[in-house]
C-alpha cells in the first residue's frame, strides 16, 4: 500500500503543478517540479514505513542529494536561457503538455522503483557489501554527471564558444558523459536495494534498464544527436569529433 501511495503521489504532484504551468504556458518549473517530486515521494516512503533502517536512510539520502543537485542545476539553466526549446510547441497544446507532465510522473515512478521497494520492504538487513559497492557505483556516476554538467556550463558561459560544441574534458571521451553518469548512479541505487527485494519487488530492478532504454533509444541521446547533426553536421571538425568520440561510455578518443 505504501509503495502504491508513493507512485500515486508522484503523478498527483505533476497534475497539480500542470495547472499553473498550463495557465501561464510555461515550462520553467518542469524540472524543478521533478526534483521536488523525487524528494517528496522518497520522504513519504520513509515516513509511512515503520522501522526505518540504515539501508533505507542511505537510499533516501543519495536520491535526495541527486534530486536537489540536478533540479537546481536544470532550473537555473532554464532561467538563464529563458525557455526550454523542447516545450516551444508542446506547451501550446493542452493534451501534449499534460502528457509531458504525466510522463514525468512515469519517469519518477520507474527510476525510483527499486529504491522505493527497498525503503518500503518489510525485510530489514544490515548494510553489507551490496550497500558498499552500490554506494561507490552511485558516487562514481554522480561525480561524472556533476563534472560533465559543470564543464559544459563553463564552456557555454564563454562568449567565444557561442554556437560551438564542447569537445574538452569528459566530453573528449564521451559525447554524452552526463547521461553515462546518470545511468551509472541509478545502477548503484539498484545494487544497494537488491538484497532486500522479494517476490514482486524483483520487477523494480527494471529501473536502471528503463533509464538506459529511455536515454539511449527514446529521448535524451537520439534527440541531442539529431540536433547536433542539424547544427554542426556540415562541419568537418564536428564530423571528426563524432567519428573519434564514444557516444556514451567514456573511452580514450580515437586518433
Amino acid at each position: 500500500p505504501v509503495y502504491a501511495l508513493c507512485i500515486a503521489a508522484a503523478f498527483l504532484i505533476q497534475w497539480i503543478a500542470f495547472i499553473p504551468a498550463w495557465l501561464n504556458r510555461t515550462e520553467k518549473f518542469y524540472d524543478l517540479t521533478g526534483g521536488i517530486t523525487y524528494i517528496t515521494v522518497t520522504l513519504l516512503a520513509l515516513l509511512l514505513t515503520p522501522g526505518t533502517d540504515a539501508r533505507s536512510l542511505l537510499l533516501a539520502g543519495i536520491v535526495i542529494v541527486w534530486a536537489v543537485r540536478l533540479a537546481s542545476f536544470l532550473f537555473l539553466r532554464i532561467r538563464n536561457a529563458g525557455e526550454d526549446r523542447r516545450f516551444r510547441d508542446i506547451k501550446q497544446s493542452f493534451g501534449r503538455f499534460l502528457l509531458t507532465w504525466s510522463l514525468q510522473g512515469l519517469w519518477v515512478s520507474f527510476s525510483l522503483a527499486a529504491a522505493l521497494a527497498a525503503i518500503t520492504s518489510t525485510l530489514r538487513l544490515d548494510l553489507d557489501l551490496f550497500a558498499a559497492i552500490g554506494f561507490l557505483v552511485w558516487l562514481a556516476g554522480f561525480a561524472i554527471e556533476v563534472i560533465a554538467d559543470r564543464q559544459k556550463s563553463a564552456f557555454n558561459a564563454k562568449a567565444e564558444n557561442k554556437g560551438r560544441f564542447i569537445s574538452t574534458g569528459l566530453w573528449s571521451w564521451s559525447r554524452h558523459p552526463n547521461y553515462f553518469g546518470e545511468i551509472v548512479l541509478w545502477i548503484g541505487v539498484a545494487i544497494i536495494a537488491l538484497p532486500v527485494l522479494r517476490g514482486w519487488q524483483w520487477i523494480t530492478l527494471i529501473s536502471p534498464i528503463f533509464i538506459i532504454i529511455l536515454l539511449t533509444r527514446i529521448s535524451g541521446i537520439p534527440m541531442l544527436e539529431k540536433r547536433a547533426d542539424q547544427k554542426w553536421g556540415n562541419e568537418a571538425e564536428y564530423q571528426s569529433y563524432k567519428a573519434g568520440t564514444s557516444m556514451l561510455v567514456p573511452l580514450p578518443p580515437k586518433k
